[in-house]
């Protein structure tokens, strides 16, 4: 057996290069025999077992045999679900997921594929609501790759369920380690095998699974919220028209290797479902080019470039006009996107092909009569249409909490320090002469290394940063205004409700009650994994330690962000950049998100792009003036209406004169709320 897999056959990722080139056939040939092998040896229910089988299935529908792939999905998928419910990191492994992931892409382009077929109407399968809740699950497993068992048990705070994790945990992995014996025994070759060494392996493999199974019952039924994190179930489409108000549209996207399927779904009418030609590698690049525009590093106004209308109604027209019919007429749309497509917001998306007008009165005012989808519809996302359910259930918030609380504009090193102890208010400057020559005062993060040999300052400070090298992270000074300006458009007390500086650390975030504010605010640097040396999570940066006396590494991660206990309506995350259009940041807005959603709110604000500081201040500001002002306006709303005010308002004012407008989507667009857009 050993030389067998050594040549390919028995090892899965020979069967899917196989697939991958072109010769499904022989795939097909090299699984049959094996997958019949192993349900034998392993029994059906064994994962291994399952998962070849799985890959068998996806052979048979690449090779036309599609009513036998069909049957082997229907079959195997549960089990591969049904395994994934563990807390043990060995289970859930990254190559594991991926490979379970495949399966289920190939499956739901099965199910498309089949829709109106003789063979789905004979197996009693409704394909759209299943290829919805089959997606859901693909979904949900991208995000899993955030959440390591590692970081599961560290939101595990409380003492009972931290003890249930880990028996389960360890049942996992003892099973694990006798599956494997039980596999080296079934190996042997038949003269040399003791039936009963592999009947006892076999039977203290049974009772390990039924400990841990009855272990994580406990845990899904005490613990339901903890569960869901670890293991996200999926949506099915009747639940979530169940919970859609009669003004909302879920439009809910899974981007195949080839195709993007796009779920619409309201409270009444048929749902719909379109497969578009779009793969992932296309909707990358389509994303790539429509980001062009959004985030222009230092140019000068004169020199951005223009925002390609073209492409993002290519985009609009590829995905959800086709499906236009079950939700046009809404006043809330919640997205559900994937992939590339969660590193931009759908708000920005034209809704007819208008070419771009030039500009009149001022700079960008010409953008001003483009048919954005935010004209026709508030804009929510979702990580995941169990991210809906799970938030909607949430009970509302107590009514007597505190307004607000903001930490901002953080230090990292000594010599921050210094020119916040000596900096005063500076005078509004006299508007420039020349209009296009204004560079955008941009909140982005340029880490330059010191050079400790040289700088001794510096030295220290990147030596007590240790490996995640905080003390190179830039300061964003402007954004205390903006809390300052937000605190008192919600009458919050400055000195209870305003951390700045100093007092932006990480004992502070920590240490006090959080679950009695309605708006957690956080305007600071977002922070992906590998951006700082020694950083393997998504994160915050807060005050460095050395300058506060506080104790930590001046870091919120992920893990500690789980520990947090919230009763939040809002987690604002101003000048995160927690969306970054490199891939790793939808992956941080994914994890953060959760994290934040787990620990207790019910939305999050995060910047898809590095904003430009005077019309993040003024949208932000706008957004919560307006909902101070209306108890009825919805967090979804509120947005869209701040929105609408920087592109239709007079843009940038200096001496009470308009210098350019605001119409441009960098500066109206790069907010995304993630979560519950409701009350």
């Amino acid at each position: 057996p050993l030389l067998l897999a050594r040549l390919g056959r028995g090892d899965i990722d020979w069967a899917v290069a196989l697939v991958r080139t072109g010769r499904s056939a022989e795939a097909v040939t090299m699984i049959e025999p094996l997958a019949a092998e192993w349900r034998e040896r392993l029994g059906a229910d064994h994962y291994e077992s399952a998962e070849m089988r799985g890959f068998l299935a996806l052979a048979l529908a690449l090779t036309k045999r599609r009513d036998e792939a069909l049957k082997l999905f229907a079959e195997t998928v549960p089990i591969l679900a049904a395994a994934s419910a563990s807390t043990d990191g060995n289970t859930r492994s990254p190559l594991r997921t991926r490979r379970y992931v495949i399966l289920l892409e190939a499956y739901l382009d099965l199910l498309v594929e089949l829709r109106g077929s003789a063979a789905a109407k004979a197996a009693g399968i409704d394909v759209v609501a299943e290829s919805f809740r089959i997606a859901d699950m693909a979904r949900s497993q991208g995000l899993q790759l955030t959440l390591t068992s590692g970081l599961a048990r560290s939101a595990a705070i409380d003492a009972v369920l931290a003890d249930l994790v880990k028996r389960e945990q360890a049942a996992a992995q003892s099973l694990s380690a006798k599956r494997v014996l039980l596999a080296g025994l079934l190996a042997a070759p038949l003269n040399e095998r003791s039936s009963q060494a592999i009947e006892r392996m076999r039977g203290e493999s049974a009772k390990l699974a039924q400990e841990r199974h009855a272990l994580y019952a406990q845990i899904e039924q005490r613990y339901p919220s903890y569960a869901n994190l670890l293991n996200p179930q999926p949506a099915s489409l009747d639940s979530v028209r169940a919970q859609l108000g009669a003004d909302e549209a879920m439009l809910a996207i899974y981007v195949g290797a080839k195709q993007t399927y796009v779920w619409a779904i309201s409270k009444t009418g048929a749902p719909a479902l379109n497969a578009s030609p779009l793969g992932a590698a296309a909707i990358e690049q389509l994303v790539t080019r429509i980001r062009k525009a959004l985030d222009p590093g230092s140019a000068t106004l004169g020199e951005m470039p223009a925002f390609d209308v073209v492409e993002g109604y290519k985009l609009y027209s590829a995905l959800l006009q086709p499906v236009e019919a079950a939700w046009r007429g809404k006043s809330s749309l919640l997205i559900v996107p994937h992939r590339a497509l969660g590193q931009l917001p759908f708000a920005l998306l034209p809704t007819e092909a208008v070419a771009l007008k030039s500009d009149q009165r001022l700079l960008f005012d010409g953008y001003r009569s483009q048919p954005w989808l935010v004209r026709a519809a508030a804009v929510t996302q979702y990580p995941s249409a169990n991210a809906f359910l799970s938030l909607r259930a949430l009970p509302p918030g107590d009514p007597g909490r505190r307004s607000f609380v903001g930490f901002g504009d953080p230090l990292f090193n000594q010599a921050q320090l210094k020119e916040a102890q000596t900096e005063k208010p500076q005078p509004v400057a006299s508007a420039a002469p020349m209009t296009r020559s204004i560079r955008l005062p941009l909140r982005n993060l340029k880490v330059s290394r010191v050079n400790t040999e040289t700088d001794s300052e510096a030295a220290l400070a990147v030596a007590v940063a240790n490996t995640s090298q905080l003390a190179q992270v830039p300061r964003l000074p402007d954004t205390g205004d903006e809390i300052r300006e937000i605190a008192a458009a919600l009458g919050a007390d400055p000195q209870q409700d305003v951390f700045l500086q100093l007092r932006a650390n990480e004992d502070q975030v920590r240490g006090m009650d959080l679950s009695n504010r309605r708006i957690v605010m956080f305007a600071t640097h977002g922070l992906v994994p590998g951006e700082l040396n020694g950083l393997g999570q998504p994160a915050l940066a807060l005050t460095a330690p050395v300058l506060s006396g506080s104790s930590g590494d001046g870091l919120l991660t992920m893990e500690k962000v789980l520990q947090l206990k919230l009763n939040a309506d809002w987690v604002v995350l101003s000048a995160c950049n927690t969306a970054s259009g490199d891939g790793q940041g939808g992956e941080a807005v994914s994890g953060l998100g959760r994290a934040f959603f787990y620990a207790g709110t019910r939305a999050v604000l995060v910047t898809n792009w590095p904003v430009e500081t005077t019309s993040a201040r003024a949208l932000t500001t706008e957004l919560f003036r307006r909902q101070a002002a209306d108890a009825q306006l919805t967090r979804a709303q509120a947005l869209r209406k701040a929105m609408l005010q920087l592109i239709d308002g007079p843009g940038y004012v200096q001496g009470g004169k308009s210098i350019y407008a605001y119409a441009h989507p960098l500066f109206w667009a790069p907010f995304s709320l993630v979560g519950d857009g409701g009350l």
